[in-house]
């Protein structure tokens, strides 16, 4: 049931929040500096908003958390459905935002209670990224079939049977956790040393806001892309979701292959990936280039992120507060990499591509930061 709640908010999610910006490209003729600077006010709030989430999981209870988190989406998402300003668009998404922020720590938490975390953190990872990819792909059909109030309507669906679930899973939990309890380490035979944990802990927790500053200022320029090639919703979709696809690939090998568990050069060669492929995508002459970036992005996203949701629950003892931890990070990546680009944007519009080049610089910190904490610690 866990996992299905998980599917759904994720799916949800996306049709939202992606194809927002294509919302207010379209209907408020936001340009791609607007929805860089919205997309950093969504970070900036799911930072310090998912963080104390996950503490107050951890004290007050799973349930009640989701039941909290269920709740605001969807009275977010029916206030977007009825609201035409642009003012009124900023706060609603800004309460699905909030909502959000008590649902994913808890989730991750919740599959990895008492359970293997390997096992657990990939069944996880799969189910979300399968869901995010298939809501990517059809969310500009679905637009181009119904209209924008989809974005509204379907994922407000979603939301009341997420919370009709939560309800139902609360009776049958046969394992409810006790507020303000903290949980041992979950059996894994082959776990290194706690000091070895820690330290691969903190080396992930670097590398995934930076994975997230790549992300979400791509998904904040997406309509620009698609702009740019002359792309409708629908086939943006269809082009430049692939990079979700390779993500799943990677997540699935992952999960199979534990070979990676607890080795800094494939966390280093990801990142790496990342920037590359990351400059390439924004940068990209054609469509072929487009794609084929998409590719490697994809799986160096996935290896990073995968490598700091692991970490993260394989070194913890409270996992909703360490969930809480890594989803800020996410979050904190979320309104870094945006910001940068729009600020950018904002005192060098001479340069067009000036927002891809400084978030690649700024990439390029996150690498030698990896670099320099790895040689320090070893």
């Amino acid at each position: 049931a866990c996992y299905t709640i998980e599917g759904l908010n994720s799916f949800a999610v996306v049709i939202y929040f992606n194809y927002l910006y294509f919302l207010f490209r379209d209907r408020f003729g936001f340009n791609d500096k607007q929805n860089l600077a919205l997309a950093a006010l969504i970070g900036l709030i799911y930072t310090f908003a998912s963080w104390q989430a996950g503490r107050f999981a951890q004290r007050c209870g799973y349930f009640t958390a989701l039941k909290i988190g269920f709740g605001l989406m969807a009275a977010g998402l029916a206030a977007g459905s009825r609201l035409d300003s642009v003012t009124g668009q900023i706060v609603a998404a800004c309460v699905v935002n909030t909502g959000m922020c008590f649902i994913w720590p808890v989730l991750e938490a919740l599959v990895s209670e008492g359970a293997n975390a390997a096992r657990a953190v990939g069944i996880y990872n799969i189910t979300w990224a399968v869901n995010n990819a298939l809501a990517y792909f059809i969310g500009g059909a679905l637009i181009e079939k119904f209209g924008y109030q989809s974005i509204f309507y379907v994922p407000l669906a979603f939301m009341l049977v997420q919370l009709a679930m939560v309800f139902w899973l609360e009776k049958i939990h046969v394992n409810p956790v006790v507020p303000g309890a903290e949980t041992g380490l979950p059996p894994a035979p082959h776990r290194p040393l706690r000091e070895k944990t820690r330290k691969f802990q903190r080396l992930a927790w670097l590398a995934n806001p930076f994975a997230y500053i790549a992300i979400n200022t791509l998904i904040a320029v997406i309509p620009g892309l698609a702009a740019k090639f002359q792309l409708s919703p629908m086939l943006a979709g269809f082009v430049c979701s692939l990079w979700c696809f390779a993500r799943v690939f990677a997540f699935v090998a992952l999960w199979r292959w534990p070979g990676w568990h607890y080795r800094f050069r494939w966390l280093v060669t990801a990142f790496a990936l990342l920037i590359v492929s990351f400059a390439l995508i924004l940068t990209a002459p054609n469509l072929a280039v487009l794609l084929v970036a998409q590719i490697f992005f994809g799986v160096a996203i996935g290896l990073i992120y995968y490598s700091s949701l692991f970490y993260s629950m394989d070194a913890s003892d409270t996992k909703s507060e360490h969930g809480g931890i890594h989803e800020a990070a996410i979050g904190l990546g979320n309104f870094i990499g945006p910001a940068v680009g729009a600020a950018s944007l904002q005192f060098l519009p001479q340069f067009a591509s000036s927002g891809a080049i400084a978030v690649s610089a700024l990439l390029l910190c996150g690498f030698g930061g990896l670099i320099g904490i790895w040689r320090t610690a070893k």
